[in-house]
């Protein structure tokens, strides 16, 4: 559809897609586990088939985003290879491999008085995620979404619209084809961004909304949302390099998690060097930082082992560069690298690399972020890499779901009380 419609359409088609929504949530949580996994089998299939036709869109999108100078990191979230494509429909398939998160038992107690009382999990109902740039998103939330028995309204970034409305509909034809309730999966058909206000305050169908994006736009989603958010903000992710670990291991470890895909939001942004194992670990990190392009930001104490890093500034230690851009300090314990990353973090990927148990032990006992590394490259933080298949998302909140969120993270329970003629006194 056009890029500019009118409010009052748009308000009226949203609500219409809310309806359409809510009705398919109903029968989604009560469809049997096979018929879902069929389903995002069938998804799979028509990922793989259509490669050629998902890369002609894409192109379009890549076209575009040049042409408007968008950074090399937002480019880099929107381009669709042949192995990124792949993976979306792999992701499929293993979310379908999984147990079903839905109608567990997580506890069951008998009351003096007889009644039993069951916490069963259930879906949340109707999700509703906002994301810019990457087209693989569609996949991943459709996939964990319909597994977790919730439908979804997806809203993309106009970057990716040709990706993602050719994503959609190849979504959205495999699960008419297998029978599942109209409105499993909608996208917002428009780039305006008129859209978004709309359909955040859409609380009478949504039952939570996932922002997927730049802190600008989670901020948004968190300033005008009426129903709940489960977002990060972003992704300012530490290491600190101990007064006693492996130098090899640690200047390879340092190199995966910020040069292997700098532009993610588990990439390394701060590295805190013990000042005890400077001498040995310093000269190959500098070696091979250098060797990568990376633009190195330190204090005066770290300038003094590399005179031509650039002076850091308060503002680089809360920064995310998304970047080949690494900002360096030294420090004297891992009581103060703790400090440091629990007061500039972000709270979502830091790391300890060291052979010392004790201090490990404080690291993981103290440091208040999600996900949490030892002698391991942050760029873990992922949810195929923790085994869910895909992700919808990686939150920083603590309810109700942290780090990574599977199908899993999108259940929620209710109480199931069975009595024979109880009645209060």
């Amino acid at each position: 559809m056009g890029d500019s419609i009118d409010v009052g359409v748009m308000t009226q088609v949203l609500r219409e897609m809310g309806e359409k929504a809510v009705v398919a949530s109903r029968a989604l949580a009560v469809l049997p586990s096979e018929a879902k996994n069929r389903c995002l089998r069938r998804m799979a299939e028509a990922i793989e088939v259509a490669v050629p036709a998902i890369k002609a869109a894409n192109e379009e999108d890549l076209k575009a985003a040049k042409a408007a100078g968008l950074s090399a990191a937002m480019i880099d979230r929107l381009t669709l290879t042949d192995r990124r494509i792949a993976e979306m429909a792999e992701g499929l398939r293993v979310v379908a491999s999984q147990a079903d998160p839905v109608g567990r038992v997580l506890s069951g107690t008998t009351r003096p008085n007889g009644l039993f009382i069951e916490k069963v999990s259930v879906p949340l109902g109707v999700i509703g995620i906002i994301y810019e740039s990457r087209p693989n998103v569609t996949v991943d939330a459709a996939g964990i979404c319909l597994k977790a028995g919730n439908a979804v309204i997806l809203r993309g970034g106009s970057e990716a619209f040709h990706s993602n409305m050719a994503l959609a509909r190849l979504l959205d034809e495999a699960a008419v084809d297998c029978g599942l309730p109209d409105g499993t999966v909608q996208l917002v058909p428009w780039t305006d961004h008129a859209a978004v206000p709309i359909l955040l305050k859409m609380d009478k169908y949504l039952d939570l909304i996932i922002p997927r994006g730049g802190e600008r736009l989670i901020r948004l989603v968190c300033a005008e949302a009426t129903m709940p958010v489960l977002k990060h903000y972003k992704g300012v992710c530490h290491l600190y390099v101990d007064a006693e670990c492996d130098v090899e291991k640690a200047v390879a470890i340092v190199e995966n998690a910020k040069c292997q895909r700098p532009s993610a939001c588990n990439a390394l942004e701060t590295l805190l060097i013990d000042r005890r194992i400077a001498e040995k670990f310093i000269p190959p990190f500098l070696a091979t930082m250098k060797a990568r392009g990376v633009e190195l930001r330190g204090d005066a104490e770290f300038r003094k082992f590399d005179p031509s890093a650039v002076p850091a500034t308060e503002e680089d230690w809360f920064a995310e560069y998304l970047d080949l851009i690494l900002a360096v300090k030294m420090v004297g314990s891992v009581e103060e690298a703790v400090a440091h990353i629990n007061h500039y973090g972000s709270r979502h990927s830091d790391g300890i690399i060291s052979s010392i148990p004790a201090d490990i032990d404080y690291f993981f006992a103290n440091v208040d972020s999600a996900t949490l590394y030892c002698n391991a490259s942050t760029r873990f933080t992922d949810g195929g890499e923790f085994g869910m298949g895909a992700e919808i998302g990686i939150s920083t909140d603590k309810l109700h779901a942290r780090g990574p969120m599977g199908a899993d993270e999108l259940t929620s329970y209710k109480y199931l009380v069975r009595g024979d003629g109880q009645i209060r006194s």
